[in-house]
Order: structure tokens, then sequence, then C-alpha cells
């Protein structure tokens, strides 16, 4: 879950349409899902954090500090499930890079330094908030070949890009053309995470991979070299920020 920086709002006053909202979030965080991290080009909505049909939070509805973004399946399955930042690690205030590990296969699991920090259970109640944690879906087409329909199947077709992306790096590590392109690779594939996990070897392109997506490096939560800064610096002075 790549940590971003909202930064202040663009407008004086909370948004009268709280979807009038959306070209401003994507303009400061790209077109990205804020939890699952795949790209977004249609449908992507304006994700309220603590959420909007539950009379508690009814003034909250046009905040800006309220806002992520989402793909129709994290924003289904979050529905209106209520949400206390303090109970949960999230992306605007969190290192929220460093809490989880991602893998071959398309899962998401409490990274060590979440186990060993005591916030395993709010890692793993995290994950379930958007279903993160689901398994990946048989989804084959007539031919039996499985197509990429649900989020796990995503990733581990974008760990497969990174990784091949990696080994072409590695094989020319001066070529500094091919460097540009796996950055504008990344940045049109998205899932942030992969890519800086299957990188995690090359603090030159952790680097690029920091300054490419919008919102990132604000979050102050890399160093120049993408290495994790712990704990989150909380640059907006978000309740309950800065937990891992």
């Amino acid at each position: 879950m790549r940590p971003i920086q909202r930064g202040p709002s663009p407008r004086p006053h909370d948004y009268e349409n709280y979807q009038d909202a959306k070209p401003d979030l994507v303009s400061r965080l790209g077109p990205y899902c804020s939890f699952c991290e795949r790209p977004v080009v249609t449908l992507l909505a304006v994700e309220h954090v603590q959420p909007k049909d539950l009379p508690a939070y009814a003034t909250l509805i046009g905040r800006w500090n309220n806002f992520l973004l989402a793909c129709v399946n994290c924003n289904s399955i979050k529905g209106i499930k209520n949400v206390v930042p303090s109970a949960i690690l999230l992306p605007d205030r969190d290192n929220t890079f460093a809490a989880f590990a991602y893998l071959p296969n398309g899962t998401i699991a409490p990274s060590d330094l979440a186990i060993d920090s005591g916030l395993q259970t709010i890692a793993n109640r995290t994950l379930a908030l958007t279903g993160l944690d689901k398994a990946a879906l048989s989804t084959p087409d007539e031919n039996g070949r499985q197509v990429a329909l649900d989020r796990v199947s995503q990733r581990m077709e974008a760990w497969l890009t990174a990784a091949e992306a990696n080994n072409d790096i590695q094989y020319s590590p001066d070529n500094a053309k091919l460097q540009d392109y796996v950055v504008k690779l990344a940045v049109e594939k998205g899932f942030f995470s992969i890519w800086m996990t299957v990188f995690a070897g090359d603090p030159n392109m952790l680097g690029r991979f920091v300054k490419a997506f919008h919102g990132t490096s604000g979050s102050g939560c890399f160093n120049a070299n993408g290495g994790n800064v712990t704990p989150a610096p909380n640059p907006d002075g978000l309740p309950n920020g800065g937990k891992i």
C-alpha cells in the first residue's frame, strides 16, 4: 500500500460535491487505488476514509482530509465499515509500504517490521478492510487459460512484468534509456509496492520509483535511495499517524 501525502486542500472550504475532488486527488496522487494500487482509468472513486453514509461522519462528506481514491472492488468491499484511524494503517499517515510484504504469488501479508512492532493485528485488519487478504479467483477463458480479473492475479502479473524489467536492467545496468523506460512502465502498470519489492536491491531505481509516483515522495516515508523511513513523518499532521 503506497504511502502518500495528500497535502493541503486546494479549496478554502469543504467540497459541496465530493465528486468534484476527483481531479485534484488524481493530480496529487496519480490514478491509482489507494488500497490495492492498481491503475484505474475509469470508475476510480473518491473514497471516504470514514464512510459518508454513517451519521457519525456526516460532517466529513466534503472534507479533503477524508478523501482517498479507490477502485470498484476496494470501494465496494470497504462499504460503510466504521473506520477508526487508530485501529488500522492508512496510506496518508502511516508507512504502509513498510507494514506489508508483497509476495510473487500475489498475496500480501504483514511485514516482519509490522509484526516486530506489535502491529500484526492492525495490519491484518487493514488488509481485511478492502479484501486485500482474499485468495485469487479461478477465471479461465474458453481455452482453459486463466485470465487475471481479480486483484491477486493482477498483482502476480505485475510481479512478472517487474521481474522481467529488473532482469533487463541487471543485464544492462548503465543503460539510462532503459531505466527511463522501466520507470514509465511502472507508472503505467501501477502496483508501486510490487516494483519496490522486486527492485529492492537497486537503490537508484527505488529512488526513481518514489519520485515518479505522484504524492509518494512527499509522504516522507522514503529516503533518497528509496529506503523506508519509519515511523512515518505524517507531514499533514493527521490524527493517529506515524504508527509505523
